[in-house]
């Protein structure tokens, strides 16, 4: 993965042979310069002080990027430790045809903002099809690394490209489209006595955690709404008890009274931050 803060745009644009990288060369002889506007992998103790220059040249031609998906659409999400590689795709059209994509993720006020960060794409060379004589959809991967990210980087993202065309003409968009980054997070659940008299008291118990990136750990995520939902022995569908919050450590505990054989367990919704999640059910038998 590749993180770190931008650097203002200098009048506006910056052209992308001032990009110290080497031209991309595809097996069609494609050839440009890529913008690779992050495209160092500086620590947690660098990232957002180390500065990359970079921009865009914006003919005044009918040239547009027009989509770009990342992970179908869904939100993207990390972990604590393992980095996470999704798809990324973008559609550029223009009267000559386009001839490469080349694309960045990036969170923060502005592109242009000394603090804002960003990722480039992990290929030097993006996976195009000709969709017509117009219009190419490139293919290409987005790393997210817990090991350079913080709990702040979590929610909102934007989606940036630039893309050549067969004429030689370069424009990007630094916001095509908005995707997500979300903290992974685990659910857990234990209900008891086993076996329990029907009628009796079952204490069901459990813990809401999230990846916590500043620490590379799991941490209770505090103050959430956490369904108690069971499902009867033999059904094939859980129905919600009741509601508990989690403590300030995401622990979770509450009482029910036991009537019948089944399946207890917890159910977040999520947040823009972090993914739903429903632990494993815990069967109970009830005598």
């Amino acid at each position: 993965m590749r993180i770190r803060a931008t650097v203002a745009v200098v009048s506006g644009a910056l052209a992308l042979s001032a990009f110290a990288v080497p031209a991309a060369q595809a097996e069609d002889d494609r050839s440009w310069s890529v913008p690779q506007p992050f495209s160092s992998q500086p620590s947690k103790a660098e990232s957002g002080k180390a500065k990359s220059s970079f921009g865009a040249t914006a003919k005044a031609g009918a040239a547009q990027i027009t989509t770009a998906v990342l992970n179908g659409g869904k939100p993207a999400v990390a972990g604590s430790k393992s980095p996470q590689t999704y798809s990324l795709s973008v559609t550029a059209t223009d009267p000559s045809g386009i001839s490469d994509i080349y694309a960045y993720v990036w969170k923060g006020s502005s592109i242009d903002d000394p603090n804002s960060v960003g990722i480039d794409q992990n290929e030097e060379v993006s996976k195009c099809t000709v969709v017509n004589a117009t219009t190419t959809t490139c293919k290409m991967t987005i790393t997210f690394d817990p090991a350079a990210l913080y709990n702040v980087h979590a929610g909102s993202w934007t989606i940036g490209a630039a893309a050549l065309t067969n004429d030689g003409d370069v424009v990007e968009n630094y916001g095509v489209a908005k995707t997500s980054l979300q903290r992974f997070s685990k659910l857990t659940v234990n209900a008891g006595p086993e076996p329990v008299k029907k009628g009796g008291t079952l204490t069901v118990t459990g813990n809401l955690t999230r990846a916590h990136w500043d620490t590379n750990t799991y941490k209770g995520y505090t103050n959430q709404p956490v369904k108690l939902q069971f499902k009867k022995k033999g059904a094939t569908s859980y129905t919600t008890v009741k509601t508990v919050t989690s403590s300030s450590t995401g622990a979770l505990k509450t009482t029910v009274k036991a009537s019948a054989d089944g399946y207890w367990r917890y159910s977040f919704a999520g947040t823009s931050t972090t993914p739903a999640v429903s632990a494993a059910g815990d069967f109970v038998d009830v005598k």
